[in-house]
């Protein structure tokens, strides 16, 4: 398939977005690193239009939305690569996606996954660094967000708190207190502001960006029984 020279960039969203951020232009070691096959090169439009399918589980050959993902091409120095697949705090894909980000951040120096529900449904950050998880936090108002917390909080965290009125680190045990109950809430949005500052979020792609290749829809590797 042939794609245009002037396919853009544009935000690439949906009710619940899922990615993996790595900066790196190297598009096939990063299928390669995740075991990816079977890659369509897509414009910016039809991987947008995939995205939202995938994600609502709209797609009759792929209900749960984890057979395929998109793969950026290298935007201002970055991959993304998009899907289900990517959740950071699914309760079945977790501890994969932390693996997966640590290998990828061994090889590529820093590797992030996110997960961001656009109505209210919470964010999750996943950052590791030169093969060590820096930071894993969820707030999705799930019982076992708790339970995935990993590292000390960013930066952006701490600032953010303290803009709120709070203490920068506090105890994982104090969770469900009263004190935490606004910091809740302002953390379910905090997803594209974390990829933002720390690298490249696909809610803010512009077409002024710099873009090198052309993005794909890859399979992903077969589960293991």
């Amino acid at each position: 398939m042939e794609i245009a020279r002037d396919d853009q960039p544009r935000p690439l969203s949906t009710c619940w977005l899922y990615w993996i951020a790595v900066p790196t232009g190297d598009q096939a070691g990063v299928i390669a690193s995740l075991g990816l096959t079977r890659p369509v090169p897509v414009t910016f439009a039809e991987a947008e239009a995939v995205i939202d399918e995938d994600g609502h589980g709209e797609a009759e050959d792929n209900p749960d939305g984890m057979a395929r993902v998109y793969v950026s091409p290298e935007i201002e120095g970055w991959t993304l690569v998009i899907g289900p697949w990517c959740d950071p705090c699914d309760s079945d894909r977790s501890d994969e996606v932390l693996r997966l980000c640590v290998d990828l951040s061994s090889r590529y120096g820093a590797a992030q996954a996110y997960y961001f529900g656009t109505q209210n449904d919470g964010s999750a950050w996943l950052i590791a660094e030169h093969g060590v998880v820096v930071r894993r936090y969820c707030e999705t108002g799930e019982a076992e967000d708790g339970l995935l917390t990993l590292g000390q909080p960013l930066v952006q965290e701490q600032a953010e708190r303290q803009r709120i009125g709070l203490p920068p680190a506090w105890d994982e045990s104090e969770r469900e207190g009263e004190a935490e109950e606004e910091w809740k809430w302002r953390a379910f949005d905090m997803a594209p502001e974390i990829a933002s500052a720390l690298g490249v979020s696909p809610l803010a792609l512009t077409a002024a960006m710099r873009v090198r290749g052309v993005g794909v829809l890859a399979e992903t590797p077969v589960p293991v029984d």
